[in-house]
């Protein structure tokens, strides 16, 4: 098969034979590159899967180190990598796991200066940040960028998804809303409790993470409608997915 080898071809076996993906769909994403922006609980899962699934090149920016209180969540760390930087330990994780992947690692904050030259060295980006600051910045370069973005949100039993792509237009003619069109401002500091204050149930990363990986292998490999305009909110506790949409504000 043009383009995959035959380790390839053994390892994707279970894409190839589906229709909705099969040679083309896995050469596609062979090509793709997907930055990652935090290799925490949502990171982790998130860059594993997509490794699995045969993504070129995986992108992984985070400037952390992993704490022995990562472990209960952030499967893509292990007890031997404590003190090791994250995109270190992550990238050892890819390459382990499949070594058809390559790993660039962004040892570094995303701020201001760096985040626009760095989204638009991507096809899509996942946002596993941990704060709203880093999220309206991700979100405006996207759009600068033309980039999908994808973001999710994790609380102690709930998360939520979406994806962002305001630079398009949806079915009715009107551009796709913006992450300000689902959240105005920031909440207040303090508001919002961090993980190690209101803690977190370690499965929901998993979760929610494995939900962003699954939207970003939508988006790459045009597998229905994204999930643009519409907020998915899981409910662990309760097992309840509900939606809410929204649209982009006059």
């Amino acid at each position: 098969m043009a383009g995959l080898d035959g380790a390839e071809i053994a390892r994707y076996a279970r894409h190839l034979v589906l229709p909705e993906v099969g040679g083309a769909g896995q050469q596609r994403l062979k090509a793709a590159r997907v930055l990652i922006v935090g290799a925490g609980g949502l990171g982790s899962p998130a860059l594993l899967y997509l490794a699995a699934a045969g993504i070129g090149t995986l992108g992984i920016a985070d400037d952390d180190t992993v704490a022995l209180s990562n472990l209960q969540r952030q499967i893509a760390h292990a007890t031997a990598d404590i003190d090791l930087a994250k995109t270190a330990s992550a990238a050892d994780a890819v390459a382990r796991l499949n070594p058809h992947v390559a790993v660039r690692e962004h040892r570094v904050r995303v701020d201001a200066d760096n985040v626009g030259p760095l989204v638009a060295e991507y096809d899509v980006v996942l946002d596993g940040s941990d704060n709203f600051a880093t999220r309206y910045l991700l979100a405006a370069a996207c759009e600068a960028a033309q980039r999908p973005l994808v973001v999710a949100a994790l609380g102690r039993f709930d998360g939520s998804l979406t994806t962002l792509m305001p630079y398009a237009s949806g079915p009715d003619g009107r551009l796709n809303p913006r992450l300000t069109d689902l959240f105005p401002e920031a909440p207040p500091p303090g508001t919002v409790p961090s993980c190690a204050e209101a803690g977190i149930l370690g499965a929901v990363a998993g979760v929610i993470g494995t939900l962003q990986a699954t939207e970003a292998l939508r988006v790459l490999l045009d597998l229905g409608a994204p999930m643009v305009g519409r907020l998915l909110l899981v409910d662990l506790l309760s097992m309840r997915f509900d939606e809410i949409a929204y649209q982009r504000r006059a």
